[in-house]
């Protein structure tokens, strides 16, 4: 029993390598439009790096926010949510009328904002708990979806994109705020980044236009599409 035991160990152990080089594989792909690598999600133990204190100098998300524009009982998506950095900031910009869905693949990050949500009595937010290729919002309901630094982490983009485009209203609108992969200087791996020109070809093929490329932040783009 003892021998079957430590080989059933060995096994499962080398299942598990082989899931995760499959996984890690998944997401290190090349994009068929852009040819970009794609880059590993983080998992929940970088939990603490997006809520670093750092991150108002490094990257000013109050402002991001303000470049939105989004009126008092909008209803956003904070894609990639995960432990409600962000999603905190929409819930007080939409205010109690507002409506905000923050969704994540991981049940890691979901429990994390579940506890931002009491911490912070946030009335406004809906957890939702998404997956690879769908993030589970409600169609043709969403003024604004919102993806910071997280877009260049998704698996299966076009996917995801047609499922946003899906959730927004007419004329709604979709915004990423990634890293300047023009700028070298920009201290973050190159497959963390995203180009302004990668970007307009794989959003736009799903159906959006982009509308607005504002350069204010520090280290970020802030590109925001439109529903076509």
């Amino acid at each position: 029993m003892r021998m079957f035991a430590t080989l059933n160990r060995s096994v499962l152990g080398g299942v598990f390598l082989l899931a995760i080089a499959a996984g890690v594989a998944a997401q290190t792909g090349v994009h068929p439009l852009s040819g970009r690598r794609y880059a590993q999600t983080m998992g929940v133990e970088g939990a603490e790096w997006l809520d670093r204190a750092e991150r108002d100098q490094e990257e000013d998300p109050d402002r991001a926010i303000d470049v939105l524009k989004l009126p008092k009982g909008a209803a956003v998506a904070d894609i990639g949510a995960g432990s409600g950095y962000m999603t905190e900031k929409l819930s007080q910009k939409v205010g109690p009328t507002g409506k905000v869905y923050a969704a994540d693949i991981q049940q890691g990050m979901i429990d994390l904002l579940n506890k931002r949500i009491a911490r912070r009595k946030l009335t406004n937010v809906t957890p939702v708990l998404s997956t690879q290729d769908d993030p589970r919002l409600p169609i043709e309901a969403i003024d604004l979806v919102l993806m910071v630094d997280v877009y260049h982490e998704l698996s299966q983009p076009q996917l995801v994109l047609r499922h946003i485009k899906a959730s927004l209203k007419p004329g709604g609108r979709l915004a990423l705020v990634e890293y300047r992969k023009e700028d070298p200087n920009v201290p973050i791996r190159p497959e963390h980044k995203m180009s302004v020109a990668d970007a307009k070809l794989e959003v736009e093929a799903e159906g959006f236009t982009l509308t607005t490329i504002n350069e204010d932040l520090p280290r970020q783009h802030i590109l925001i599409f439109t529903k076509s």
